[in-house]
């Protein structure tokens, strides 16, 4: 899985565990409000739900509009909630539905504007796909580092030239934002929630309750303008799973396409095309993915869990989770070991 977390998002939460956003209160579950603007996508519209609703109870999920009436979705059937914008006020954690950017104006309506300017200061904000629309014409994203889907990010970046827009990956967080990319991606960006908040074990677990991975490689560039290769003869994802289970080995690029039976030139060009990373990119990844997660579930020591993941020793793990995420082990581990 291909994610960008800022600084500021995460340390906000290693400095003060069960900070903004992810805890709710005094052991009530975090309360989550979905806005559904006129025109929303059905699909990301019920993403919250689903994913956070499989979280033990950790999460109170609801669905609000601008004014609770009923509002039309861009397939056949209008969705009905019982829920107004009266219900930001109370939200822990806010999520922007998706709609056709077309239907973001570069003023947003007054009830639309009025409505987030309900959620209160403190609460984490996220938005599926075009969401990020929503939030940028709001004046939220300005400054910061956000995406979007790829197809729609040339019109971003025009209507939007105070928001850092990446468009190469599945989701970023900085600070209180998070923004996924396009359908899917909700997905991803709520397990993330769920990991943030509670840890991988429980993210592992939603993620198979819901028959989805707990994490996905690479970002956008795999779906721009091709499919994603299928494995077979030519594919690197055998490849991939076998460097998976050796993580704790010295790989190189002439090891992973040994394995793969192609050439140096071939293996890397069909790798990036498969995944949207180069191998070492992908390899670090994979690396530190595996270290939060052992920092979070073991008490082994940081040169321990270096030797486990393939780092060389405990100072180059730090140099790497630091480049990842602007932590270091200890801050992380202190964080997510006590809400495990």
């Amino acid at each position: 899985m291909r994610v960008t977390e800022r600084n500021n998002g995460l340390v906000d939460r290693c400095g003060e565990a069960g900070g903004a956003g992810g805890a709710g209160r005094a052991g009530e579950p975090e309360r989550v409000v979905v806005l559904a603007l006129d025109g929303v996508y059905p699909f990301e519209l019920g993403m919250p739900s689903r994913i956070l609703g499989a979280a033990d109870g950790r999460y109170s999920v609801v669905t609000c509009t601008v004014d609770g009436r009923p509002v039309r979705t861009n397939a056949d059937f209008t969705v009905g909630v019982e829920h107004g914008a009266e219900a930001l006020e109370a939200a822990d954690t806010v999520v922007v539905a998706p709609v056709a950017p077309a239907r973001v104006p570069p003023d947003l309506p007054d009830a639309v504007a009025a409505a987030l300017a309900r959620i209160p200061p403190d609460a984490r904000i996220v938005s599926i796909c075009t969401g990020a629309f929503v939030l940028a014409a709001a004046g939220l994203l300005d400054g910061r580092r956000a995406t979007t889907h790829w197809q729609v990010a040339d019109a971003f970046r025009r209507r939007f030239p105070h928001v850092d827009l990446d468009p190469d990956v599945l989701f970023v967080e900085d600070g209180r934002m998070l923004t996924s990319a396009g359908a899917a991606s909700g997905v991803d960006a709520c397990l993330h929630l769920i990991r943030t908040d509670h840890g991988s074990d429980l993210a592992n677990t939603v993620a198979r309750r819901c028959v989805v991975p707990p994490f996905r490689d690479g970002g956008q560039a795999q779906f721009i303008e091709q499919p994603v290769p299928e494995a077979g003869p030519a594919s690197t994802a055998a490849t991939r799973s076998w460097a998976l289970e050796r993580l704790g080995e010295p790989l190189t690029l002439t090891d992973l396409a040994a394995h793969a039976r192609m050439s140096l030139r071939t293996f890397a060009r069909r790798f990036h095309d498969e995944v949207g990373l180069s191998p070492g990119r992908w390899l670090i990844q994979q690396r530190v993915a595996h270290a939060r997660h052992l920092l979070e579930a073991s008490d082994l020591t940081v040169d321990q869990i270096a030797g486990r993941v393939g780092f060389a020793t405990g100072a180059s793990l730090r140099q790497h989770l630091h480049a990842a995420i602007g932590v270091s082990p200890q801050a992380y581990r202190k964080t997510f070991q006590a809400v495990r």
